[in-house]
């Protein structure tokens, strides 16, 4: 019983942190209709903050807990609400994902780099780095009473039970007893009709996420004893929220709450008792996602699909449609031949190693114009494709198989894996799919890829590069040649697939799927075939990429790598293969060139690749798609003139 009782308590605790977090995701997303990926980042920063403040300057435990609780939090949220929030609302649901995605990779980059500097300048701060056992608002270290045999409570967690339930009373009496918690439901029942009442919805949004942000804030400061300073954990913690904040549909509040609470009981329950799983490496902490990916498929309802994205995400303008080939490919066929060339002649070893490893990298991007920019489909499990495609190919050549053979197989894998990831996740769209594919790739990287036949060990499997007859790709300028002309072949290949008869279904699907499958697409076997596709492409990028590197482990490509890939190539434009390329590129290139001429931080190109997405908000396009928009502007103004 006293076994029973100390699983309990302490689930309570991780489970009033949940709590917190998606009564924070679900009034934003009834207030504004958008899920706010980088809520646990907002967390995160606070508990820097706090961290660094109270044990760096020095301040009292309490007051610093208040201030960023009432005041920086709620601030943040006020700032990027004006900032962006409301620009992404009038944008489709593709980039508002993307951009809250680029938010979670920047934030926490942005806290760190600050740090840095504060470093630098000689400012009394602590290091910035994923450290236990931190001292909580109460007194430090932690008093440690014992009510039960064998029940153990201490100071932080009685703090963390009592500022959730003040907090939860608190929100309770706001949204029920005052008249602005009145207007906010009213708001999230009918925006329209409550603007007609001369209701500012804009300003209720603006309280919303403040409200949302203090929430953030607060699990944040109380997190500090039990998650360090790990922003990886903290967004492990914001997806653990997202299951309580899907039991609650998004709309609940209490149920939300009631959700979180019960979800930290349940993982140590499982934890605990559930000894069946003892043979499963990492299938314990792995529980949440479970719950989070049955919970959507099981509880989310699907929304009318008729004409949806053909509205709110219309395709791209093509500015050269009509005009020969020359004036359509020219330039990107003279820019191929230069990089090609320039492998030879100007780039040193270095510089040729970078760009063939940017190269590489751009075939995994390509998967990503495949299923984002051509299904309007999210997925988040594109480097979970990556890991396990490279780990089955360096498994067989372990084996004795030839590069070619192995690649094959490890291509093949990562589609199946595909099918199977789209197969129970396709009656889902939008955040909800997003979501399910999250939850998947965590799922294989705490459980499919702890497999020891499969992993091998934390020294992975060896990928030696291709040996084609004469030529020998263990040369950076050959590797690199040769994958100019695959980028190329696999340019045309797409953009040939997306003109033809399946292009063209795949393209009726995700502008009105009723309409499609009146007119005799099968809907389902069109998502499957092309979340297949992807899968399989950004397998065999992978194999690539990792024989660029000569080796694999399961550890290389995490989820939240996946993360970090999708915030870059969207930036970019994800909707044509050969923004792709460019992204790729960019993605291997500009970090040496940031350390070499501006700085030695490697914060600061995660931070710009991150808020690149924010750009999205103004150009869903993205940047690589701006020059050609102004030429056609230019010239749309010179013949009104």
């Amino acid at each position: 019983m006293g076994d029973l009782l100390g699983f309990v308590l302490s689930g309570l605790v991780s489970g009033a942190l949940y709590a917190l977090l998606a009564t924070g995701l679900v009034l934003s997303y009834s207030a504004s209709g958008l899920f706010n990926f980088a809520h646990g980042a907002t967390a995160y920063l606070c508990a820097l903050a706090f961290y660094e403040v109270h044990s760096g300057f020095g301040w009292p435990a309490v007051p610093t807990a208040l201030l960023l609780v009432f005041v920086v939090a709620p601030g943040l949220g006020w700032g990027l609400d004006r900032l962006m929030f409301r620009k992404l609302a009038k944008v489709g649901e593709t980039a508002q994902i993307v951009a809250t995605i680029g938010l979670l990779v920047a934030l926490p980059a942005a806290g760190r780099w600050v740090v840095e500097l504060l470093e630098r300048a000689g400012a009394p701060v602590q290091p910035a780095e994923n450290q236990f056992g931190l001292p909580g608002v109460g007194p430090s270290p932690a008093v440690s009473w014992q009510p039960f045999d064998g029940v153990g409570i201490d100071s932080d967690q009685l703090i963390t039970w009592i500022a959730t339930a003040l907090a939860a009373a608190g929100l309770w009496v706001l949204m029920r007893h005052t008249r602005l918690g009145l207007r906010l439901r009213a708001a999230v029942d009918d925006r329209t009709l409550t603007e007609l009442r001369g209701i500012g919805a804009d300003r209720l949004s603006s309280i919303a996420w403040m409200l949302s942000s203090g929430l953030a804030g607060l699990a944040g400061v109380l997190a500090t004893p039990l998650l360090g300073l790990s922003a990886h954990d903290y967004t492990l913690f914001l997806f653990v929220s997202a299951t309580a904040a899907v039991l609650g549909r998004f709309v609940s509040v209490p149920l939300a709450f009631a959700g979180g609470l019960g979800l930290g009981v349940l993982q140590n329950l499982v934890a605990g008792y559930a000894s069946f799983t003892d043979d499963i490496t990492g299938f314990r902490t792995a529980v949440p996602f479970l719950i989070l990916f049955a919970g959507l498929v099981v509880l989310v309802r699907r929304q009318r699909a008729a004409g949806t994205a053909a509205a709110e995400d219309p395709p791209p303008v093509d500015y050269l449609a009509g005009m020969g080939r020359g004036r359509r490919w020219g330039a990107w066929v003279v820019a191929g031949v230069l990089l090609g060339t320039a492998f030879y002649t100007v780039t040193t070893p270095f510089w040729s190693g970078i760009l063939a490893q940017g190269l590489a990298i751009g075939l995994v991007f390509m998967s990503f114009t495949v299923v984002t920019g051509l299904g309007a489909m999210v997925s988040l499990a594109q480097a979970t494709f990556v890991t396990g495609a490279a780990l089955v190919a360096g498994l067989l050549m372990s084996h004795g198989w030839p590069f070619v053979a192995a690649a094959a197989v490890g291509t093949a894998a990562a589609a199946l894996l595909g099918a199977v990831v789209a197969l129970p996740a396709l009656r889902l769209g939008g955040r909800s799919l997003a979501l399910a594919t999250l939850a998947l790739a965590f799922l294989a990287d705490q459980v499919l890829f702890q497999l020891g036949w499969l992993r091998n060990g934390d020294t992975g499997w060896e990928i030696p590069r291709p040996v084609a007859g004469p030529v020998d790709l263990g040369d950076d300028r050959a590797m690199g040649l040769a994958l100019v002309l695959l980028s190329g072949v696999l340019v045309a290949l797409l953009t040939w697939l997306r003109g033809s008869r399946w292009g063209r279904a795949v393209l009726a699907v995700r502008s009105a799927p009723e309409a499609a499958a009146a007119s005799g697409v099968s809907v389902v076997r069109t998502k499957l075939l092309l979340f297949t596709v992807s899968a399989g492409l950004a397998g065999f990028g992978g194999v690539l990429y990792a024989s660029y590197n000569t080796r694999i482990t399961a550890t290389d490509f995490t989820a939240m790598t996946g993360l970090v890939w999708l915030a870059v190539v969207v930036a970019a434009g994800v909707r044509r293969p050969q923004f792709a390329v460019v992204a790729g590129l960019v993605f291997a290139v500009v970090p040496h060139l940031m350390s070499e001429y501006v700085t030695e931080s490697a914060h600061l190109p995660v931070i710009l690749f991150g808020l690149a997405g924010l750009a999205l908000a103004n150009d869903p396009d993205g940047y690589c798609a701006a020059l050609p928009a102004r030429r056609a502007a230019r010239r749309a103004a010179r013949r009104a003139a």
